[in-house]
């Protein structure tokens, strides 16, 4: 992201404008807390700044040199607890002396906390210390080879006392009172304001492409209003979307503060990793626009869910304010309760919203009568399938007949969408809210059809059904236009913009996103009428051909004959296999003995994988959360049968293809064997086997609380190579995090193959 960055025009601050100038450059910088990647340097006398543009993806904002002046900082090594750097005032009453010092000589932080064990990522809370008579809170963490320790004032407001807790408590019943999600997020801000204190608290929700939105505000004093104002994804870098998820909490009590340099024995001290501290120095651009907003405080509070960045709660505040590590913490606590009110809320709604969908499509189909015809049924129903799927209008290409309910571009272009939709080639509904994107001749009639959800019934009649919806207009609010930019060459250097007039864009040629539930809803009608169409032709053709009547019942008896004919030598021919190697186990040695096994759980895998599309119907799609219960079960058959009762199953149901489904059961056996194997040194222990979907993401996560990182990360058989191979092949990702104890062994991929069309 190349960015650049206006000057600050004092005048501009007297006119309405500038104030929404400033608000919206606040929600790109102040929101997030990025601090982007700029370089300073002077030209000349003029005050202006001229800004070196750079990747903000690229800069190092873990590694800042410095802290805030909020408290100080202890750096010890980790094996002698030596004190080898300190960043802190002169009022600190820590200086050069403190250097060679042992850490419990300066500070009384308990054996406890010197010697571990700490987090993965997040610092461990040490709490009340005594320093040089006064008692005052700290926090402790891991960098590398250092052991850090941040002090910090324990301040005159809010105490970890009963009334502290039980004033938590009543706001998190608040929020679980809340009826809607809009409602929690209001709720939400306003919990966090009563519980920090700031002027202005947003809750910041992104949305698809990384993009955001304020859903949820609570104003006080002469703070302005953002709520349901949108900021593109390049607003927050990579590497500051990682330091949200690992650092949950993000305070400046002061913006005029001075940075606190970090020196010791080490100049590369300087260069300490402080991606978990609560005291890291923060960007001078960032600083400065605070500045220029007359924003004086600034706090933040991630809001993550299955370890994925749902949102943020931003908080502003007209004058300095800090925040005590007790409020801190039940900041840090109210975010993750509100992460799983969320997570709950949404998970409800799609409950609720496939239970009117069902119960909706019932009704519509139960006009559908045997003998009528499918194109009566869609003159008929085109309007309530319309509402059915929440749709701006319908229509329906049966054969050489179209037909048209509510607001739909002309024929001659439905006729050119269903033509397009025929010649895709792809299995699956055609879903997309920017229909222009992929066809750009429906430009012409995105007010009436810029999002489309279509499904080939038939390709020979044809059969095609589609739903519509208009064109839903966005408009951004910019502090000056965004594309009046000049281009500028590598290493170029771009002067401050002066203008702070507000421009805004609007988006067009989307529609309102289709849900989920709405595109599997689209499925199922299309399935059960083309059943419907199927049974409706059998009768015909038997009332027909009724000569031959009998002839015909035998060929469908064949038919199914063959099909049993077939499944019954396949599931042969698999056991065969299966008692095969059975009997080489018998003889075989240790290490052979153990391929076999192997071998006989994947083809477990891939047997199962049959049985139950055999037994589905449908011969393309497998419910992957049944799947892999009864893969499990199978699994345990050919264990020791204590392993049974540690086992633990966590399945979402998620739809995927079989092919996808067979690598994921063979990727499920290979992680549960190495647990088997490595995790307890063949003994049983806990085995936990998940199943997550955060929007078009699935994650199968194995985990355990045995022994950790070991063999398992670093296999070279035919296991390890087979799972990088099928990883690779599903277009995933494998990560083995700490389970503190143990192993988590966590696969991530997308639901659908890229390029394909949904389930």
């Amino acid at each position: 992201m190349n960015v650049f960055i206006p000057a600050f025009d004092k005048r501009a601050m007297t006119s309405k404008s500038a104030a929404v100038h400033f608000v919206s450059i606040e929600l790109l910088f102040a929101i997030f807390v990025v601090e982007g990647s700029f370089k300073f340097f002077k030209r000349g006398t003029s005050p202006d700044l001229t800004i070196e543009i750079v990747s903000c993806d690229a800069e190092p904002i873990h590694i800042p040199g410095s802290i805030q002046p909020q408290g100080f900082m202890l750096i010890a090594d980790v094996a002698s607890k030596l004190i080898v750097g300190y960043a802190a005032r002169g009022e600190d009453r820590v200086d050069s002396s403190v250097v060679g010092l042992s850490l419990d000589a300066v500070i009384d932080v308990g054996t406890d906390v010197s010697s571990g064990p700490f987090p993965a990522t997040g610092a461990k809370v040490i709490g009340d210390v005594s320093f040089a008579g006064t008692l005052m809170d700290a926090v402790a963490f891991r960098s590398g080879e250092h052991l850090v320790v941040e002090v910090t004032d324990k301040g005159t407001r809010q105490s970890l006392d009963a009334s502290f807790l039980a004033e938590l408590q009543s706001v998190g019943g608040a929020l679980e009172r809340s009826s809607s999600l809009n409602e929690l997020c209001q709720q939400a801000a306003r919990a966090f304001q009563g519980l920090t204190g700031y002027s202005r608290v947003m809750v910041y929700r992104f949305i698809d492409d990384d993009a955001g939105v304020v859903v949820g505000e609570s104003l006080s004093g002469p703070s302005s209003s953002f709520m349901n104002h949108h900021f593109p994804a390049s607003d927050i870098p990579r590497q500051a979307r990682a330091l949200y998820v690992r650092n949950p909490v993000r305070v400046i009590a002061d913006v005029n503060y001075t940075p606190v340099p970090i020196v010791g024995i080490d100049p590369g001290l300087a260069t300490i990793d402080l991606s978990d501290s609560t005291l890291r120095s923060v960007s001078p651009i960032h600083i400065q626009y605070l500045k220029n907003m007359g924003v004086a405080a600034s706090a933040s509070m991630s809001i993550v869910m299955d370890g994925v960045l749902w949102g943020l709660v931003a908080c502003h505040h007209h004058e300095p304010r800090s925040l005590t590590l007790t409020t801190r913490l039940a900041c840090q606590a109210l975010a993750a309760g509100l992460s799983r009110q969320i997570k709950a809320r949404e998970e409800n709604e799609l409950y609720r919203e496939r239970i009117r969908l069902r119960s909706q499509e019932d009704v519509i189909l139960a006009e559908l009568g045997s003998e009528d015809g499918l194109s009566d049924f869609l003159d008929r129903s085109g309007a309530q399938l319309a509402r059915l799927l929440q749709a701006d209008g319908f229509a329906a290409l049966c054969g050489s007949s179209l037909f048209v309910h509510g607001e739909c571009p002309d024929p001659l272009d439905v006729h050119d969408v269903a033509k397009v939709a025929l010649s895709r080639g792809v299995p699956g509904p055609w879903v997309t809210n920017e229909l222009s994107r992929e066809l750009p001749s429906a430009g012409n009639h995105r007010e009436l059809a810029s999002g489309l959800l279509a499904s080939v019934m038939s390709s020979e009649e044809p059969i095609v059904l589609m739903w519509f919806r208009a064109e839903q207009l966005q408009t951004v609010k910019w502090a000056g236009n965004p594309h009046a930019n000049v281009a500028l060459t590598p290493g170029a250097t771009l002067m401050p913009r002066a203008s702070f007039e507000a421009w805004a864009e609007s988006v067009r040629g989307r529609s309102r996103e289709w849900s989920l539930a709405e595109v599997e809803s689209c499925a199922r009608i299309v399935r059960q009428l083309l059943e419907t169409r199927n049974n409706q032709r059998v009768r015909r053709l038997n009332r027909e051909l009724t000569a031959t009547l009998r002839e015909n019942e035998s060929l469908l008896s064949q038919k199914d004959f063959l099909l049993q004919e077939v499944n019954h030598r396949v599931q042969n021919s698999l056991s065969l296999v299966s008692s095969f190697l059975r009997m080489q186990r018998r003889g075989a040695s240790a290490d052979v003995k153990t391929q076999l096994e192997e071998a006989e759980r994947r083809l477990t895998a891939v047997s199962l994988v049959y049985r139950r599309l055999y037994q589905a119907d449908s011969i393309s799609i497998i419910d992957l959360s049944r799947y892999l219960g009864e893969l499990c079960t199978e699994i345990l058959t050919a264990m020791d049968k204590t392993w049974a009762s540690h086992i633990t199953l966590d399945l979402a149901p998620v739809l995927v293809t079989t092919d996808r489904a067979i690598s994921i059961g063979l990727i499920v056996n290979e992680l549960i064997t190495n647990v088997t194997k490595y995790a307890y040194r063949g003994a049983p222990g806990p085995l936990t086997v998940t199943i997550e979907q955060h929007r078009d993401m699935l994650r199968v996560v194995v985990s355990d609380h045995g022994e950790g990182k070991g063999p398992v990360t670093k296999g070279t058989g035919f296991g390890s190579r087979m799972l990088g191979a099928l990883i690779d092949q599903l277009q995933g990702r494998i990560t083995y995090v700490d389970n503190a104890p143990g192993l988590r062994a966590v696969v991530s991929m997308p639901v659908i193959a890229p390029g394909t069309a949904k389930p």
